[in-house]
């Protein structure tokens, strides 16, 4: 009976994992309404499901503000760059989309080819704050380390985007899917990045190493 009682185990541990996925998800809705406090909120979202929601740490919402106020800068000023080329790009996809249907023949197959070629910036846009979450950069280094990644690891960043992306349609066409799919979709992301991190980063994997080790002998 007491093990029913017991917040960090059974049905409370998943009801506490609900409400740090519906609260993050929330609060970062909030933090993204300044439009360019987007990227900041998004890398400290990624670093509070990482740490909170995957690995069961308390204090989600602090994590989540304290990793915003440690990557504001970097974040602002790479969110600032991403914006207007981010509209440069949706605006090329919708002169490309009325071509290609319109016309048919050769002008559809071009869309589709702009369509996959869309992959590559849309793959640095996913790294660009989960990386920025995890790792201290400069905005220069922070780039060229999600340009690596997304080529270096081509079938994870088609995973992200494809995540990224539908996630976006859901919460466009309904209003529910807000409360809950951003921190759903960082957390399955996450699923792909972290090993990707841990290999390339000796000094993060020996810290999973050592909070695993500790995990265990408490469990003992």
């Amino acid at each position: 009976m007491s093990e029913f009682f017991n917040p960090e185990k059974g049905v409370w541990s998943w009801l506490s994992t609900a409400v740090d996925i519906c609260g993050l998800s929330i609060l970062w809705i909030f933090l993204c309404l300044p439009v360019v406090t987007a990227g900041p909120a998004t890398a400290a979202l990624y670093f509070a499901v990482v740490t909170c929601v995957r690995k069961r740490e308390s204090g989600a919402f602090r994590a989540c503000l304290r990793s915003l106020r440690q990557n504001f800068k970097t974040g602002l000023l790479a969110t600032l760059i991403v914006l207007p080329l981010a509209a440069v790009l949706a605006w090329g996809h919708l002169i490309m989309r009325w071509y290609g249907t319109s016309a048919g023949g050769a002008a559809y197959l071009l869309y589709i080819a702009h369509y996959f070629a869309l992959i590559l910036p849309l793959g640095v846009l996913c790294w660009l704050f989960p990386l920025l979450g995890r790792f201290e950069y400069t905005v220069g280094g922070l780039f060229r380390a999600a340009l690596q990644m997304t080529l270096g690891h081509l079938p994870s960043t088609v995973v992200a985007v494809l995540l990224t992306l539908q996630t976006a349609v859901w919460c466009m066409e309904r209003w529910w899917p807000v409360l809950f799919m951003p921190a759903v979709s960082t957390l399955l992301i996450s699923l792909f990045f972290e090993r990707i991190f841990q290999k390339h980063s000796p000094e993060l994997a020996a810290r999973e190493d050592a909070e695993e080790d500790e995990e265990q002998a408490e469990s003992e």
